[in-house]
Parts: C-alpha cells; structure tokens; sequence
C-alpha cells in the first residue's frame, strides 16, 4: 500500500490531471503537493505566472521572486478546492531545475510514488514526454506515474 504521493503541480490542465489521478487511485495517501520556481527558463515569468510581459517584475527581482511565491500559493489553493475538505495536503514551493526538485523532494520526504503530468506548458507537444517529466522518470529512485 502506497502512503506516500508527490504531485508536482506548474499550473498546467496535465498537472491538475495529475492531482485527480492521485486522488482517485490512491484515496488513503497522503498528498504532497510540490510547485517548483524556474528561475532559468526563459518564459516561466510571463507563462506561469500568468501576467503580461510588460506588467511582470524584472526576472530574478525580489518582486519577481514574490510575484512566483504567489502564483505557488495560488495553485495550491485551486488544489485544495479540487480535493474533499476531509483531504490534507502537503505544500511546498521550491527553486531550481524542476526534475532536480522533484527527486531532491523525494528523497528528502520519504515519497513512494509521483503522479506526474506527462507535459506542462507545451500540452500539443509531439513529444512523447516534456522535458521535465523526461527528467524526473530517468532520475526518480520510486515509481513514476505519468498522466495525460
């Protein structure tokens, strides 16, 4: 019996797949909720954090780096509306490369399993996988779940 879940969320309808997933086929788990702050990838302030490219804060600023913090809470906050009030779910935010996160999270919490969206952003990707998901499946020491 599996007690431990990550699913790592970046705002994508794949992610929040994801979390549905994990909730249905594993309803005694306990949930971990992961959402990992990119500050190397080119895009991640005007996509994911959903603003304009006029209206952002400088990459990397203080209020860039807030601006992200508050876009974590808000995706967790749309998770915990997706799950029943009787579900407690674990949050954290971290910065980094997100496959490196989501294994560092994994082995620092004792997870085993992750739910994983198969593609963030880049949903019509012909790609088989995204890279990150291609990066947590080669890296991961538990078994991965990929949702499309």
């Amino acid at each position: 019996m599996v007690r431990q879940i990550l699913v790592p969320l970046d705002g994508s309808p794949l992610g929040n797949n994801a979390l549905s997933v994990a909730l249905d086929d594993y309803p005694d788990a306990e949930i971990h909720l992961l959402h990992v702050i990119d500050p190397t990838e080119p895009g991640y302030s005007y996509v994911s954090l959903g603003v304009e490219a006029y209206d952002t804060p400088q990459h990397g600023s203080e209020a860039w780096y807030d601006r992200a913090e508050e876009y974590a809470e808000e995706l967790f906050e749309t998770a915990r509306e997706q799950t029943d009030e009787d579900i407690e779910l674990d949050t954290e935010t971290r910065v980094g490369r997100p496959s490196r996160e989501i294994v560092n999270y994994v082995e620092d919490n004792d997870i085993e399993h992750i739910v994983l969206g198969s593609h963030g952003r880049d949903r019509e990707s012909r790609n088989l996988v995204g890279s990150v998901a291609e990066g947590v499946v080669f890296r991961s020491p538990v078994r991965v779940t990929l949702v499309k």
